[in-house]
């Protein structure tokens, strides 16, 4: 597993260990990567917002935050640019590094145990804050991100945008089958009923 940017880490050294203590922080993250999908995400060296409180309890440390940041792509019907506005709030617990230490109870070997690779750990007095906030900024994304709903893309024959396009706009269509034909001339006849 790769190593997060130093951007993502938050160094929570000021927050008291004892259950009930509190710490807000306002974060501004440059991004060292895009933040997305191929279609849309934040792009390298935009700003990200995380409005963060911490809160110390027994287990770990509490992180509730609010996360704000532009990701900008291109509509997939017309392939105008777009920008989004991502606002999405996360709440994740990041377990202390002496739990991991702690004896585990035995479970059954057919029970799954699938949040064992989910849970957050802290690493001493650090919080990696990126894969919450990578989560939170791909599930806000649009899967098919358009300019509007009432887009209509391009025209299939010549690309231009259906916006720009005058409402009578058409092109001839040749059904293939016939177009061999196009070139041949019938001689003419008199035709008589």
């Amino acid at each position: 597993m790769s190593r997060s940017p130093e951007v993502y880490k938050l160094n929570t050294h000021e927050l008291a260990r004892r259950a009930g203590e509190m710490k807000i922080y306002e974060l501004d993250i440059q991004t060292p990567e895009k933040v997305g999908v191929e279609l849309i995400s934040v792009p390298v060296g935009e700003i990200i917002e995380v409005d963060a409180r911490l809160e110390s309890v027994t287990e770990g440390i509490l992180l509730t935050a609010e996360i704000f940041a532009v990701a900008k792509g291109e509509c997939t019907r017309c392939l105008d640019p777009i920008s989004v506005d991502i606002e999405r709030k996360i709440q994740e617990l990041y377990y202390y590094a002496q739990k991991a230490e702690r004896p585990k109870k035995k479970k059954p070997v057919e029970e799954d145990d699938l949040d064992v690779e989910d849970e957050l750990m802290m690493e001493g007095d650090i919080m990696d804050l990126e894969g919450p906030i990578r989560d939170a900024i791909v599930l806000a994304l649009p899967i098919n991100p358009l300019c509007s709903d009432q887009c209509q893309g391009l025209c299939q024959q010549c690309g231009g945008k259906w916006a720009d396009l005058p409402v009578d706009h058409a092109h001839e269509v040749i059904d293939a089958r016939w177009a061999g034909l196009s070139g041949l001339e019938l001689p003419e006849a008199d035709f008589k009923n």
